[in-house]
Order: structure tokens, then sequence, then C-alpha cells
């Protein structure tokens, strides 16, 4: 019995499900992500962005659901920007934080927006949730 539970223990510790959760809940970035932050880095500094892109200084706020799901990509749509770039967004009651591409969506500035599956996990966020979100454009 003893050796039962300490090999099922010892699997559920290796699945990647259990893995990738717990690196993200205790910070640990998976080497994945490193070579995407990277390479973000080296677009915007290879290629000059206007200052009007950005759109706006500081923080503004939405409140967003899931998006289409069978949408891939890192990307939140949001009335908030008028050209696609790529943005930080941060989970004011958590912390965690991720840069997504923010995608321009009809409507008005106050209306809500509508985050990708890959966002809400990088963000872990509950997918069946309303969320507030602080959006960074710079």
């Amino acid at each position: 019995m003893k050796y039962t539970l300490l090999t099922i223990c010892i699997l559920v510790a290796g699945c990647d499900t259990v893995r990738s959760t717990t690196d993200r809940v205790f910070g640990r970035d998976k080497p994945a992500a490193e070579p995407e932050v990277a390479a973000e880095a080296d677009v915007t500094e290879s290629v000059p962005v206007p200052a009007t892109a950005a759109g706006w200084v500081g923080a503004k706020t939405t409140i967003a659901s899931l998006g289409d799901p069978t949408t891939p990509g890192r990307w939140m749509e949001t009335p908030l920007v008028e050209t696609e770039f790529t943005g930080r967004v941060v989970v004011p009651r958590t912390g965690a934080q991720a840069y997504i591409t923010l995608v321009p969506a009809r409507g008005p500035e106050s209306g809500g927006s509508r985050l990708s599956l890959d966002a809400m996990r990088a963000l872990l966020l509950p997918y069946d949730e309303l969320v507030e979100l602080e959006v960074y454009s710079n």
C-alpha cells in the first residue's frame, strides 16, 4: 500500500500540468518563455515605434472575459487601442502580469475586453469569470 501511494505521488509530480502550474505559482519561468520575451525585445529594438502608437502613459482599466478559444496566440481584443501592438497586462488582485498583443475591438473605450485562452493561462485566470485588468501601453 505504501509503495502504491508513493508511485502515484511520483507520477502526479511528473505530470506536465502539475509542473507548469507549480512553476507559475512559485514564479519559476519555463525556459521556453525566455526566448519569446527576447524575440519581442528584438522586434521593438529593430523597428522604431512612434510615440503616438503607444496611445497612453500609465494604466487603463478594463474588465475582460474569455474570447474565442479557437484563435491561437496570446492576445486581448480591447477598445482601448486603435492599432495592434504589444502591451503589458496586470491582474491587480494577484499581481500576475504578461506581455500580450493588444488588438483593437469595436465599441466605446468603457466596453469590455476579451482575452485569448493562452493569455488567461499566462495570467493564471479562471476561464469562467470576468476579471479586472490594468493595461499598460509602454
